[in-house]
């Protein structure tokens, strides 16, 4: 009777200990800095334009630049000479990473929330539809030297971060962390001097939002959002769709979705817009992964290191003649590839360090021995090229060549960053 007395006290004794907040501890951490969700939405406004700190994504409609600044909005150059570009204006958007553009209205993501802004008048930018809570809810960049403190989801979203000691119990969450690494359709051709109401723009290889038709689609890293945009001030979100795993970029040509993952790329047939059918994979080696297409082949760069996975760094040409049965064709040595773009029979890639190389792809077996050009001094993350045109953005700026003579690309300007 003792010994059953003694072994239900220490049973006791476990399940009280275990009851303890005995992983509470006191560390440095990153801890959070909240913007409430009432003011979020009160957000998106017009401000006078200012200088790049931290340019991301790049967006091109009409003759209008427009390029993210990470996590705070929107800045939009007047393009109309390449040479002389014109800052036009600035719209706040917290927490925005990505855009995309029909007619006159501009989507974006702010946070946890989609967003359409009317952009057809550059003098009076304003929102005119938000779909709230659709998008997962993203953490901004921090010092991983420290820890992440516990997240609070329903004291807003996180906008920054403080660097003190914090106490509180030990968890794991997973939370997606805006990594910035960067859709194509095609473009209106307007050159009014405003952003017209028709056509769509065309984003970077790096882009997670695209449009086809009356579609709006907006890519995480599992999940397709789909948003009726028949009506484009007010987008209606449709519905979500499991896309797959690890997916970072996408890239869509006619009725065809090419989703770039960290372990390869994956095809779909959106044809239907709200119902997209699985095609194909194309397997690769791990790493981060845009994919542009022209014609009968893809053009995917393999990035390997950091959150991207092995040390491998390729430039991977596939057949897609049959778009059921992809086939590598080829895979060449690069040094750290980002975006790429392709026009035609140039490609244009961002080779990091290594900086901008232009090829010829007239030969998809022998692309590296046919360069058309390099620009080294360029830390280049992604491109577009469109008529002769080729808009870049870079670690220190935006930069604009001429390559309508591709054997004399010609320099044209920089919009550097503060």
């Amino acid at each position: 009777m003792k010994k059953i007395t003694l072994y239900l006290f220490l049973a006791l004794a476990m399940i009280s200990a275990g009851c303890k907040d005995k992983f509470t501890e006191i560390f440095t951490a990153n801890s959070p800095v909240y913007m409430t969700y009432d003011n979020l939405r009160l957000a998106v406004k017009q401000s006078a334009a200012s200088e790049m700190v931290n340019p991301g994504k790049i967006y091109f409609k009409d003759q209008f630049i427009f390029i993210v600044e990470e996590m705070k909005g929107i800045h939009i150059f007047d393009n109309t000479n390449p040479e002389i570009p014109v800052n036009k204006t600035f719209i706040e958007v917290p927490g925005n990473v990505d855009i995309a553009i029909k007619g006159d209205i501009l989507y974006a993501d702010s946070y946890i929330d989609l967003v359409s802004i009317d952009i057809s008048d550059l003098t009076a930018i304003k929102e005119v539809g938000r779909v709230e809570k659709v998008l997962p809810y993203t953490l901004p960049p921090y010092d991983e030297k420290y820890p992440l403190a516990q997240i609070d989801e329903e004291k807003g979203v996180v906008t920054g971060w403080e660097i003190k000691e914090v106490k509180q119990v030990l968890r794991n969450y997973y939370y997606p962390i805006y990594l910035y690494d960067r859709v194509t359709d095609a473009t209106s051709g307007n050159s009014t001097g405003s952003v017209g109401p028709n056509g769509v723009g065309i984003g970077g290889s790096m882009a997670r939002f695209g449009i086809y038709e009356n579609t709006l689609f907006a890519i995480d890293n599992t999940t397709l959002h789909i948003f009726s945009i028949t009506i484009p001030k007010t987008p209606v979100f449709k519905k979500d769709f499991n896309a797959g795993w690890g997916i970072e970029t996408m890239f869509t040509v006619g009725d065809k979705m090419f989703l770039g993952s960290q372990s390869g790329m994956r095809i779909y047939d959106i044809s239907i817009p709200n119902s997209p059918l699985y095609i194909t994979d194309f397997w690769h080696m791990t790493g981060c992964d845009p994919v542009v297409v022209s014609g009968n082949y893809a053009y995917i760069t393999l990035r390997g290191g950091n959150n991207c996975g092995n040390n491998v760094n390729q430039l991977v040409v596939v057949s897609i003649e049959n778009i059921t049965k992809p086939v590598e064709l080829k895979t060449y040595p690069m040094e750290g590839p980002y975006g790429l773009g392709i026009d035609d029979k140039t490609l244009f890639v961002c080779d990091g360090d290594a900086g901008l190389k232009v090829f010829d792809t007239s030969d998809p077996l022998t692309i590296t021995s046919h360069q058309l050009a390099r620009f080294p001094d360029i830390l280049a993350y992604d491109v577009i090229p469109i008529q002769g045109l080729l808009i870049l953005i870079g670690d220190d700026g935006l930069y604009q060549y001429d390559y309508s003579n591709i054997k004399d690309i010609k320099f044209l300007s920089k919009i550097g960053v503060k």
